[in-house]
């Protein structure tokens, strides 16, 4: 079992708050994400496949045809996108990095040529990621 994993770079927006709760409680406990405003993050997306080799090509996965996948199911949607309004896989969803990481996978799951979407890792700053392995 050989693992490959694909990097990628978007732009997005957001602000973290719960629609459930007061302003009061939403600056507490999201302090500066909560900027009625929004901020925004230049993030860092890894995306890991798993598999064998195929004896024919030598890939477990073209990654010529899963950076296509990425940037058609993940990048034309979050790249310079407002998360908390311009992205599907986020309805209803707080955009906190853990949400934008899982609804990544729910874009790619089910969308690779070969091999099994092993994990999702997403630098939010440099100091900052989430990693994700899947539904449990």
């Amino acid at each position: 079992m050989i693992s490959v994993t694909r990097r990628e770079q978007f732009a997005a927006s957001h602000r973290l708050y719960n629609p459930a709760w007061s302003e009061e409680r939403n600056a507490e406990v999201f302090g500066k994400c909560n900027n009625l405003a929004g901020h925004g993050h230049n993030y860092v997306l890894e995306v890991t496949v798993v598999g064998d080799v195929d004896p024919d090509t030598g890939y477990v996965v073209d990654l010529k045809l899963l950076k296509d996948i990425i940037r058609e199911r993940v990048m034309d949607k979050l790249d310079h996108k407002n998360l908390n309004v311009d992205v599907d896989c986020l309805a209803g969803v707080i955009p906190t990095a853990e949400n934008i990481a899982t609804g990544i996978w729910r874009q790619l799951a089910d969308a690779l040529p070969a091999g099994r979407l092993e994990r999702i890792v997403l630098h939010e700053t440099e100091n900052n990621k989430v990693e994700y392995r899947g539904e449990s």
